[in-house]
């Protein structure tokens, strides 16, 4: 890694909209980072190199902006990628998980046959606010057996708390930037 890309600030490659998708919010846009092919590797690398020697065998990202940076981590890791996408959209037989939205619930699924108690799950996305889908994400691969203790974020909205509720359920939480407010 060069001198150069270690001083990457790559919170200044994420560009915020206001309003997005309702008034009041500040939205983190993380395709003006991926777009940027330095600011793209690093964030990858940062993340990978945060959770290297952690015996992980598997990266779970949740779908979509999780598999993105997922798929990175995986690789620069050298471990199998694990997608977890929203009901309905994987072949094959799956297991799902529940989880609360503010209007409702939402199921997020991964395959059945993927992950087993010899596995050691790394979870990723792009970002962590309230944490149900992470925590439910967390939920899904421990009743496969696995072993998941670490997950990595982008950004942090640390002021919504999500990060903490994730570490109450004994995950770790790693994150590469964080932003202040909502």
């Amino acid at each position: 890694m060069s001198l150069e890309l270690a001083q990457l600030d790559l919170k200044a490659l994420v560009r915020t909209i206001p309003d997005y998708p309702k008034p009041g919010i500040l939205f983190r846009d993380i395709t003006t980072l991926i777009e940027h092919p330095e600011g793209f590797r690093e964030s990858v690398e940062r993340l990978a190199n945060a959770h290297r020697g952690l015996g992980v065998t598997h990266v779970a990202g949740i779908e979509a902006r999780g598999f993105i940076f997922g798929a990175g981590v995986a690789i620069a890791l050298g471990v199998g990628f694990v997608p977890i996408r929203k009901k309905g959209k994987l072949p094959g037989q799956t297991i799902g998980q529940n989880y609360a939205l503010e209007y409702g619930v939402d199921t997020i699924e991964i395959h059945d046959d993927v992950l087993d108690g010899s596995h050691r799950v790394l979870l990723v996305d792009d970002l962590i606010a309230t944490g149900g889908t992470a925590i439910a994400a967390v939920g899904l691969i421990r009743r496969t057996g696995a072993v998941i203790e670490h997950a990595g974020f982008v950004i942090d909205l640390p002021d919504i708390g999500g990060a903490e509720k994730l570490e109450t359920e004994g995950v770790t939480v790693t994150s590469l930037i964080a932003f202040e407010g909502h």
